[in-house]
């Protein structure tokens, strides 16, 4: 067995693992099933869900508003960290913008973009692509800022000008940084939609573990969540493939 077919197994061992230790103390009544109800039962809750159309319609809802977000948040994000990257006078005017707001938390400004977008579509597209959008500039301009000065000079010493020396040395550069962000920046959409669902929203799986929540339907409310851990887990995996194909030159076997 290679050790890629073994990392494949013991990615794929561990999560059914945590559910069977779960059933189990569940059954025995080591966790309170009224509190904390056994994967099986949550399952039959998430088929129920799926066969009455609740669970898909909610499901396209958020996923629909993350991609929208996370398009909107990351492709300036991304153009926009490169220029800091390359650029030391953009950094030097941006920077201090930058690092104000990016440690204010997204959801704390929620209720503002409320107050002007309304409550409707644009005002939760808004959130997640204001959350990620700090995430992936960083990680894009820290990945330019990182690569090896040697490789421009070598690329300016053969003549290369500013669009060559970008074309083939900051971007392909800069591009393991720029996936790390959109991976981290996924993660936090995710995070901020099921938050912003929480607090005013007629649809999406946030609404859903909300509406779970005011009847005490825990079965439901753990349906929800483990729907938003297995949409991080896809997006995560999506990512991982468009970056492998990206990235061919990486060792991938060997990391």
């Amino acid at each position: 067995m290679t050790g890629r077919v073994a990392d494949r197994w013991i990615a794929a061992a561990s999560p059914l693992l945590l559910l069977a230790v779960w059933e189990i103390l569940s059954r025995t009544g080591v966790l309170d099933p009224r509190y904390v109800p056994p994967p099986s039962a949550v399952l039959a809750t998430l088929v129920a869900l799926a066969r009455s159309g609740e669970l898909p319609f909610h499901l396209a809802v958020s996923v629909r508003r993350i991609l929208t977000g996370f398009l909107l948040g990351a492709a300036p994000a991304v153009a926009l960290g490169l220029v800091m990257g390359l650029n030391r006078r953009a950094r030097a005017a941006l920077m201090p913008v930058v690092t104000a707001i990016y440690p204010i938390p997204k959801i704390a400004v929620y209720p503002l973009i409320i107050f002007y977008l309304g409550i409707g579509e644009a005002s939760k597209v808004s959130i997640v692509a204001l959350s990620i959008f700090f995430l992936v500039l960083l990680n894009t301009m820290a990945g330019v800022m990182g690569l090896d000065r040697v490789y421009f000079n070598i690329a300016r010493a053969y003549g290369a000008d500013a669009r060559s020396i970008f074309r083939t040395v900051a971007w392909p550069g800069a591009l393991p940084a720029i996936f790390t962000g959109l991976k981290l920046g996924m993660g936090f959409a995710l995070i901020v939609i099921v938050g912003a669902e929480l607090l005013g929203s007629d649809a999406g799986i946030g609404f859903m573990i909300w509406q779970a929540y005011q009847i005490f339907d825990v079965e439901k409310m753990f349906a929800g969540l483990l729907v938003t851990a297995a949409l991080g887990w896809g997006a995560t995996m999506a990512l991982d493939a468009v970056e492998r194909r990206a990235l061919p030159w990486r060792p991938w076997g060997q990391l």
